[in-house]
């Protein structure tokens, strides 16, 4: 009965049928994003590669994946779309078919491990994207277990052909146009497992810095002008910038005084005893004064 397995439609028929579609949908001003794959390579960056690589890492896909290969490679995807935790997709085959995939999200305890693996060992977000990654790095991300990529178990997927297989090729040819998708924008990942890549990256500015009184993590003023390169000014010459009549010095707020800072204690010099300087009516200087007068008198 062919109602349980439509009958076989060539690769070129269903090009053919997946264009139309395209355009049909296009000119009733519906948003199309359709996977378009040059040559027989599915992926080409790390990102793309690694995802295919996962998925054909798992014997329990072994026997669907050459199909749904051969059916993104012909362009039968005709739409697809990555959400948080969900891809949903139109492929053409005998009919046009809906496939929608949950993906698990990768759980606190998941990310802060991945996090704290990777911490110091990314330099930006540029990095991270384009897969410059150190093999520590790499290692750690597509790792089975506590990587950033799926397992089987964290898969849940659903196609509106009649083939009640686990994973039809239809699913199969929407898996592999994901790695494809993550050629182009490689932050799709992080957006379906639902995590903030900028997060990898933070990990290791707050390294170097000390917590306040308030609990906040800073940066000690050495460091801060190494990391963004700037030169801060010395206290002292900021408390001269404050003082009154002083060049580009700035306007004091009204009610908000400087402390007075306490002058430093004077400094006396002491005369040399006999000397002029010495004090008048000290008993030296009588006794002196009145042997002078003695002299005097004689």
């Amino acid at each position: 009965m062919w109602y349980a397995f439509r009958p076989y439609v060539p690769a070129a028929k269903r090009r053919a049928q997946a264009a139309r579609e395209v355009e049909k949908r296009r000119k009733k001003g519906q948003a199309v994003s359709p996977v378009v794959i040059e040559g027989r390579t599915i992926a080409t960056t790390f990102w793309g590669k690694a995802w295919c690589d996962n998925l054909e890492s798992y014997s329990d896909y072994e026997n669907r994946l050459p199909r749904g290969r051969t059916y993104v490679r012909n362009g039968a995807v005709v739409d697809l779309r990555i959400h948080p935790g969900k891809i949903t997709a139109l492929v053409s085959g005998s009919e046009l078919y809906e496939i929608a995939i949950h993906i698990t999200p990768l759980t606190d305890a998941q990310w802060r491990g991945v996090k704290a693996r990777c911490a110091g060992e990314i330099g930006s977000l540029v990095e991270l994207l384009q897969g410059r990654l150190s093999k520590s790095v790499m290692e750690v991300v597509t790792a089975h277990e506590g990587g950033l990529f799926p397992k089987p178990r964290e898969i849940k997927f659903s196609c509106s052909c009649p083939d009640w297989a686990g994973m039809c090729k239809h699913i199969a040819a929407v898996l592999y146009g994901v790695g494809a998708r993550l050629d182009r924008e490689p932050a799709l990942l992080f957006l379906l497992r639902q995590v903030d890549p900028l997060e990898l990256i933070a990990e290791a500015v707050p390294r170097a810095g000390k917590k306040n009184s308030t609990g906040k993590k800073t940066i000690a003023a050495g460091e801060l002008e190494s990391v963004f390169g700037i030169e801060l000014a010395k206290p002292e010459a900021a408390d001269r910038l404050a003082e009154p009549g002083v060049k580009g010095a700035k306007k004091r707020t009204p009610g908000r005084r400087k402390a007075a800072t306490p002058a430093p204690a004077a400094t006396v010099k002491l005369p040399a005893p006999g000397t002029a300087d010495a004090a008048p009516h000290s008993p030296r200087a009588r006794k002196g004064k009145a042997a002078e007068n003695r002299k005097r008198k004689g």
